[in-house]
C-alpha cells in the first residue's frame, strides 16, 4: 500500500466528522427549494488529489466511457468495480442515511410508493435482488474543450432520487470553465438553469430525476437534469456518488 492509499484508508473517521458537522438542516431546505444543496469542504485537498490519482489505476474500474462516442459530450469517465475503494464505499455509507429521509418525504409527496431503508446496505440488497448489480460511483475527467451534456443517472428500476458530486480539482488553478449546471423543467413553463459554484473538496447533493414542488393543488413533479459546461483550459476531475446500482 502506497502513501496515498494509506491516507485514503485512514480518512474515514475524518470524513465522518466532516459530514456530521455539515449544515444538514440548511441542506434539506435548499434541496426542497431548489433541488440541490452545496455541501462545502467535504474532502481535503490531499484527499481530492489522491482520489483523482486513482483514475489511472486500471484494476479499480469495471468500465470506461468516452463521452463523445455516445453523444454524451466530450471527456471520459470510469465506473468503479466492487469492492469499492474505502473512501468511496464510506461516502456512500455515510451520506445515504442523511439523504434517505428526504428521499422518502419526496416520494410520499409525489404519491410514489417506494420507501428507502435506513441503511445503504439494505437498499443495495434491494437493487441486487432486482438484477442491478453493477456499482455506479464514478470518476470523471475533463480536458480543455470537454463538457457533459445535460442528463439523468437512472440505470434501472430502483433509483435513489438523490446523488452527490464532489469536485476534486481547484477552479482557476487546475482548470477554468467547467461549471456544474442544473436545469429544472416545470410543467407548462420554460426550463430554468442554475450554476452551482464549487471549490475543491466541495460537494453538491441534487435530484437525480425529479422532485416535488408545492402548488395550489398540492405537490407536482419537476424534472431536473445536470451537466458540466465547457472546460476552457486545464483538467477537471469529479467524483460522482450514486446510491443505486445499475443493470
Amino acid at each position: 500500500m502506497n502513501a496515498a492509499d494509506a491516507m485514503l484508508t485512514d480518512a474515514r473517521c475524518d470524513m465522518a466528522s466532516r459530514i456530521e458537522r455539515l449544515d444538514w438542516d440548511g441542506a434539506r431546505a435548499d434541496l426542497d427549494a431548489r433541488g440541490h444543496a452545496l455541501l462545502p469542504q467535504m474532502l481535503t485537498p490531499a484527499e481530492c488529489a489522491a482520489l483523482a490519482a486513482l483514475y489511472g489505476r486500471e484494476g479499480l474500474f469495471r468500465s470506461r466511457v468516452v463521452m463523445e462516442r455516445h453523444g454524451f459530450g466530450r471527456g471520459e469517465y470510469r465506473y468503479f468495480a466492487y469492492p469499492l475503494p474505502d473512501p468511496i464505499a464510506s461516502l456512500r455509507t455515510l451520506l445515504y442515511p442523511r439523504l434517505a429521509p428526504i428521499a422518502n418525504r419526496w416520494n410520499q409527496a409525489l404519491g410514489i410508493e417506494a420507501q428507502y431503508p435506513e441503511r445503504h446496505d439494505d437498499f443495495i440488497a434491494r437493487c441486487h435482488a432486482a438484477g442491478q448489480t453493477r456499482p455506479t460511483p464514478l470518476l470523471l475527467r475533463y480536458g480543455a474543450g470537454d463538457y457533459n451534456c445535460l442528463h439523468q443517472d437512472l440505470y434501472g428500476e430502483h433509483v435513489f432520487p438523490l446523488q452527490v458530486a464532489i469536485l476534486l480539482s481547484q477552479p482557476d488553478r487546475d482548470f477554468t470553465g467547467g461549471e456544474f449546471v442544473l436545469t429544472e423543467q416545470r410543467p407548462r413553463m420554460q426550463s430554468r438553469a442554475d450554476v452551482v459554484p464549487l471549490r475543491q473538496g466541495d460537494a453538491v447533493a441534487f435530484a437525480v430525476h425529479q422532485r416535488p414542488v408545492r402548488g395550489v393543488r398540492g405537490a407536482y413533479r419537476v424534472n431536473l437534469r445536470h451537466g458540466v459546461s465547457r472546460v476552457r483550459s486545464g483538467r477537471r476531475h469529479t467524483l460522482g456518488v450514486i446510491f443505486h446500482d445499475a443493470r
